[in-house]
């Protein structure tokens, strides 16, 4: 394949590392597209690969006994899927799901263990999001527990915009019931309540954010409580060059 530029990557892990080190990973990833409700990693499958993503967003999901995935979490171009390795995984707990068509570099499992021994950075950035990532998880799990469904909609919409980078999101209701848990009833009265405020718009399976601020008001402190994590570990959380706008209708 063509060689990859690192000024030209989306991906923070990647973009993150020393040259010596880019140079030693950048001939082991290939780059791979990434359709929309593609699975990446199954349940209790030996995880291959490791997707860095550039672009789009993935889903983490539990998988429960009557087959329902509930999400647990999102993954973008500050990490990648598959990433647990480093921590002596060798199957996947969760179920990764693309939410939207995209792009990754895609490395094999082997190889980014053996790499991770000889890229101190690469290591070290990997575990720093490793633990962003556990603490999205405990966030979400004691946000589904105790705060109401549009607050709760609201927190997911901020964190798919800073991923997907856009304020336009190709969501139907049947997604996002999955992916909060609840029933596709429930999800029209929170998207409408969001509409009604003049926040967000949604019709024919797409949602546009009109007011991000407006969007951010209306999320429960789960929201900012990752961003805080975020910024602790890596000084900027993605929403901070994510301009703040408000559309008109």
């Amino acid at each position: 394949m063509a060689s990859i530029s690192q000024s030209k990557l989306h991906n923070r892990l990647l973009a993150s590392l020393p040259a010596n080190e880019f140079a030693l990973v950048s001939g082991a990833l290939e780059r791979v597209s990434l359709e929309l409700g593609q699975t990446l990693h199954r349940s209790g499958e030996v995880i291959e690969h490791v997707y860095m993503v550039e672009s789009g967003f993935i889903s983490a999901m539990a998988v429960l006994s009557d087959g329902l995935p509930l999400e647990v979490g999102l993954i973008g171009s500050e990490g990648a899927a598959g990433a647990p390795i480093i921590l002596g995984a060798k199957t996947s707990y969760c179920e990764t799901m693309c939410q939207t068509g995209g792009e990754a570099l895609r490395i094999r499992s082997s190889k980014f263990l053996s790499l991770a021994e000889s890229c101190p950075i690469l290591r070290s950035e990997t575990l720093k999001y490793l633990q962003i990532f556990h603490a999205q998880v405990i966030q979400t799990a004691a946000c589904n527990a105790h705060h109401d469904l549009s607050q709760r909609l609201a927190r997911w919409l901020l964190s798919a915009q800073d991923r997907s980078g856009t304020p336009e999101l190709s969501l139907t209701q049947d997604l996002i019931s999955i992916m909060l848990g609840v029933r596709r009833s429930t999800v029209s009265v929170a998207a409408a309540t969001l509409q009604r405020a003049g926040i967000i718009r949604y019709q024919h399976g797409r949602i546009t954010i009109l007011d991000r601020v407006g969007l951010e008001n209306a999320a429960c402190e789960c929201y900012e409580a990752i961003a805080g994590e975020y910024r602790r570990l890596f000084g900027e959380h993605p929403k901070d060059i994510v301009r703040p706008h408000r559309f008109t209708t």
